[in-house]
């Protein structure tokens, strides 16, 4: 069995941002922009996802699935305008479903949150 690599990993919280197991890497927990608008925290989570994969070598090109996360699931539509933007038609099989985020703040909060599985092969 190969080795599984763990990085990002915040102690506090228990968990790691980036999991690498086999032709795969499991990304969690990308955030931006919290307290800006629901398109600055869509934004900020994919330059979050962004910066996690440069750490291992990839890029948004290598992302075959996203979960994401929202507070009010009616913001697909500004999802699906930065998802286009940013994947030039090369985009991701992807799920988005609608939470209370356990995070400080409320409604003026967190409103988006995103993870993925990137490709390594």
């Amino acid at each position: 069995m190969r080795e599984i690599i763990r990085s990002d990993v915040n102690e506090d919280w228990g968990h790691s941002g980036i999991v690498e197991a086999g032709e795969f890497a499991f990304v969690n927990y990308c955030v931006g922009d919290i307290g800006q608008s629901i398109e600055h925290q869509i934004q900020g989570a994919f330059d979050h996802l962004e910066k996690r994969l440069e750490s291992i070598g990839l890029t948004l090109e290598s992302v075959v699935k996203i979960d994401c996360m929202f507070r009010d699931i009616w913001n697909i539509p500004v999802l699906e305008k930065v998802i286009k933007e940013r994947f030039n038609g090369k985009y991701p099989a992807r799920k988005s479903l609608q939470t209370e985020f356990a995070h400080r703040g409320g409604e003026d909060g967190l409103q988006f949150q995103l993870d993925a599985i990137a490709f390594k092969g």
